[in-house]
């Protein structure tokens, strides 16, 4: 029934508008040679479009919008598609606007404005229909990671038109993820992954998955903090550079880990602290009330997690009372002991100059090499005895033979 009504309303303003044309035909200049103007139009899903179409010139005929399936929206200001977000903003004879609101992606598309001379003037405009990305979300890493682990974020966004653009930042500095688009409909479906190793240095960093989109005043941010497990790592720290007999001492076992031990272990020398009363174990502190000489030797702290265990050890040298001390500290050798590297490269330099020194004096001594004749052999040809040779030598230096002697 409805149906039928509509045709023939349509069919009353056909006829009304050819009627109008041919009394009007002869009055010349009017609304026979224009088309209607329009505009493209731009909106984000949710909000409200609306639709304006102008003529300069109309001598009372009608103007109609249709939407992309051809169904009329509203001819004049009469409405013929029962719609309740399809509304009239203004109707006469130059312009017709209409509000869409709250429109969805299925809105959008090509509308047509009529006007209804002989023959029908048309004109088209698209409404564009952005999407807003839903809230970004982090999957795939499950709390707590262990050191050397490979984990793998993902972000998603869905519902996004055009396809929204995704950042990853570790901290406050910009990495590369890996992206996929995939099409939903009218909409798409954004994904960004990173994979990486973590270490320890990993524990705590904030991931943030940042969702750029030209709907969004600001982006969408969500972070996931990271938790990395890993095994303990000690130092012992003390009180006092210079250790002197009579004062007051303390070691203390600083350890970093995930999870934090709790228990340290104190020993002496591979065996139990001794069982003094100036020697006081409070946790991860060793305090020394009186030093003495008996207190010399090499103190271990050990703790551990459920990843490992972990030491460190500290050489107490206990300095006579009156001692002045070394300008640094004897005792401490680090966690890792003494710069083994720094010795190397001591041991390296002084051969070096040695091979140096050796090749200088070799080719020294080979340009002071000598050439001489003896007496004997300047003289010695055709000379009976040795004395004769001598004499002859004096005279005779043509044909001596040379004989080389080095200095070494």
């Amino acid at each position: 029934m409805i149906v039928k009504q509509r045709l023939i309303f349509i069919l009353y303003s056909l006829c009304a508008s050819v009627f109008r044309v041919a009394a009007t035909k002869s009055k010349g200049k009017g609304s026979q040679g224009q088309f209607p103007i329009t505009q493209n139009v731009t909106v984000v899903e949710g909000g409200a479009a609306n639709m304006t179409c102008r003529v300069d010139y109309n001598d009372n005929t009608s103007l109609q919008w249709s939407n992309p399936a051809q169904q009329t929206l509203f001819f004049g200001d009469k409405k013929a598609l029962r719609d309740h977000r399809i509304e009239l903003v203004r109707a006469s004879w130059q312009e017709l606007t209409i509000r869409i609101s709250d429109v969805s992606l299925s809105d959008e598309g090509t509308y047509t404005c009529s006007l209804f001379t002989m023959p029908v003037k048309t004109t088209k405009a698209f409404l564009t229909v952005l999407g807003v990305p839903g809230r970004p979300e982090i999957t795939g890493f499950t709390k707590p990671a262990k050191e050397d682990d490979v984990i793998t974020l993902t972000c998603t966004t869905s519902g996004s038109k055009p396809a929204a653009n995704i950042r990853w930042f570790r901290n406050d500095k910009e990495v590369q993820g890996s992206k996929e688009v995939n099409a939903t409909g009218k909409s798409f479906t954004v994904r960004s992954s990173l994979q990486f190793q973590v270490d320890k240095r990993d524990d705590g960093v904030a991931y943030t998955c940042s969702v750029e989109h030209a709907t969004l005043s600001s982006p969408y941010m969500t972070t996931e903090v990271l938790e990395v497990h890993y095994p303990p790592y000690l130092e012992i720290t003390h009180s006092l550079i210079i250790p002197q007999e009579g004062q007051y001492f303390k070691l203390e076992c600083v350890s970093i880990g995930n999870p934090i031990p709790e228990a340290v272990l104190w020993s002496k020398d591979g065996g139990e602290l001794p069982d003094i009363e100036r020697m006081i174990v409070e946790g991860r502190e060793l305090t020394i009330t009186t030093l003495n000489k008996t207190d010399n030797g090499t103190y271990r702290c050990e703790a551990s997690n459920h990843l490992g265990t972990s030491s460190a050890e500290y050489i107490l040298f206990v300095y006579a009372k009156d001692f002045p001390g070394p300008t640094t500290d004897p005792n401490s050798l680090g966690p890792h002991g003494p710069d083994h590297a720094l010795i190397g490269g001591v041991v390296a330099v002084v051969v070096f100059i040695t091979l140096c020194l050796i090749i200088v004096l070799g080719r020294y001594l080979a340009r002071h090499k000598g050439t001489y004749l003896t007496h004997e052999a300047k003289g010695a040809e055709d000379a009976p005895d040795a004395d004769t040779a001598i004499i002859n030598a004096e005279g005779n230096h043509v044909h001596a033979e040379e004989k080389k002697e080095y200095f070494i």
